[in-house]
């Protein structure tokens, strides 16, 4: 399906693909696409807070949270799971215009947007060729260069590979921790 401006987007021939974060699938299954790692629930990110001394003395006294948890709704769920590197931006616009139709509508810069917000938030990132698996886009993995705490399991986080990508990041990270995951 040809979707109008794609191709003239500043995003054209790109491949969103997400940055290391922690992060987990939760909650029912609502509307997604049929393609392979896409679920239809929602995204939950955890990301360590980073304090200024001052900042970290205030926590402390008022028993801050060390970590933020930032709940997708169901459409930037559906692109944050899309964008695993091997999809082009049209292919990600054509699966959200598929799922979603006019609630979307105008798909090419809804989609950009939502991009965008997670770009600028150093949690996506978009690549002129397809990933090569230099870094962890599993569920469930903190990056090396953060410390979270441990998750409660009565959250429901769904930290379960859903492709080959992820399992290979999680397969990884569990044979060695301190290891960066490098393509083949």
């Amino acid at each position: 399906m040809e979707l109008a401006d794609a191709d003239e987007h500043q995003y054209h021939g790109t491949f969103p693909c997400r940055l290391p974060v922690w992060w987990a699938r939760v909650g029912e299954i609502g509307p997604h696409s049929d393609q392979n790692g896409i679920t239809g629930k929602k995204i939950v990110l955890r990301i360590e807070k980073r304090f200024t001394r001052f900042e970290r003395l205030l926590a402390k006294l008022l028993r801050a949270p060390k970590e933020v948890r930032r709940p997708l709704d169901s459409m930037n769920s559906m692109l944050w799971e899309l964008a695993d590197g091997t999809r082009t931006f049209q292919d990600i616009c054509a699966a959200m215009d598929e799922v979603f139709h006019e609630d979307i509508a105008p798909v090419v810069v809804r989609t950009a947007a939502g991009i965008d917000a997670l770009i600028s938030r150093n949690l996506m990132t978009c690549l002129g060729e397809t990933f090569t698996q230099k870094w962890n886009i599993g569920p469930g993995q903190i990056p090396h260069q953060q410390k979270l705490g441990e998750v409660d399991e009565k959250m429901g986080y769904d930290i379960e590979a859903r492709t080959k990508f992820e399992a290979k990041f999680i397969e990884a990270i569990t044979l060695d921790p301190q290891q960066d995951v490098q393509s083949e």
